[in-house]
């Protein structure tokens, strides 16, 4: 189980797992009179978007919003326009190798 503020992910490797690690957590809620908001609720699931990013088998991938966001924006103009462009590189960087290396002139010209 990963916790982040007020949201998590029981993650498992195996379906019958599953089952069993919710037990787990639905016991621990229990134990300390927490609830969960059925509408962020999904069980069961093999993919779904987490924190802004897309939880799966695999592992982690960048949503496809975000992503087409980055391709989608105009050429920077302003300083603001490169602190914008600058904010959403750094909210992919885990997916862009050597990200801070190849932002440098970005944030040489703010």
């Amino acid at each position: 189980m990963e916790v982040y503020i007020d949201d998590m992910v029981v993650k498992s490797q195996e379906k019958s797992q599953h089952v069993r690690h919710l037990e787990e957590v639905f016991n621990i809620l229990r134990r300390y009179r927490m609830r969960l908001n059925p509408k962020k609720c999904a069980f069961g699931v093999s993919s779904r978007q987490f924190l802004g990013q897309i939880v799966n088998k695999p592992g982690i991938e960048p949503s496809p919003l975000k992503v087409e966001a980055l391709r989608n924006i105009p050429d920077p103009r302003t300083p603001r326009d490169v602190q914008v462009l600058t904010g959403q590189i750094a909210a992919l960087s885990r997916f862009i190798s050597r990200s801070s290396d190849r932002c440098k002139p970005f944030f040489q010209t703010i």
